[in-house]
């Protein structure tokens, strides 16, 4: 899986001219999912997104976690991070998992944050959504998962 998460002050997602997931400070998650991806890619990032230590104190060190902060995460799937453009002018997406593969892993992803007690908003899978965050920093990671293991 690959995801690349950015600290919020807020989040929303459209589809359809309907919102449907928002979010106050917190964690906004573009996420991927490959075919070799399994059900310990999705905890494994899940417990990473939850103890990321990524948020200020109050000496301005980034020492807090979602938890710490009481926050939220947001997460929209985003198959389009797994594109290919090495050759050519046209993204490849053959490296991306099929809908009825990737659709499971992201919801488990979702499943796994909650049991660690943090609130989750989502997009809606494989619909065109428009999305509107104010990235608190700036700060955005990438975080890559392979067999469980953070990359």
């Amino acid at each position: 899986m690959r995801a690349v998460v950015q600290r919020v002050s807020n989040a929303d997602v459209v589809a359809e001219r309907e919102s449907i997931a928002s979010i106050d400070s917190g964690l906004l998650v573009l996420v991927g999912a490959v075919d070799s991806d399994g059900d310990a890619d999705a905890v494994a990032l899940a417990k990473k997104l939850v103890s990321m230590r990524v948020f200020t104190d109050l000496e301005g060190k980034m020492n807090r976690s979602i938890i710490d902060i009481e926050g939220s995460i947001l997460i929209v799937s985003q198959f389009t991070l797994l594109a290919d453009l090495r050759k050519g002018r046209r993204p490849s997406f053959a490296g991306a998992a099929a809908p009825d593969h990737a659709a499971p892993l992201i919801d488990l992803l979702a499943h796994a944050i909650v049991s660690e007690g943090v609130r989750v908003e989502t997009g809606r899978f494989g619909a065109m959504m428009d999305v509107s965050l104010t990235n608190s920093g700036p700060v955005t990671f990438v975080i890559d998962v392979a067999q469980g293991r953070i990359l």
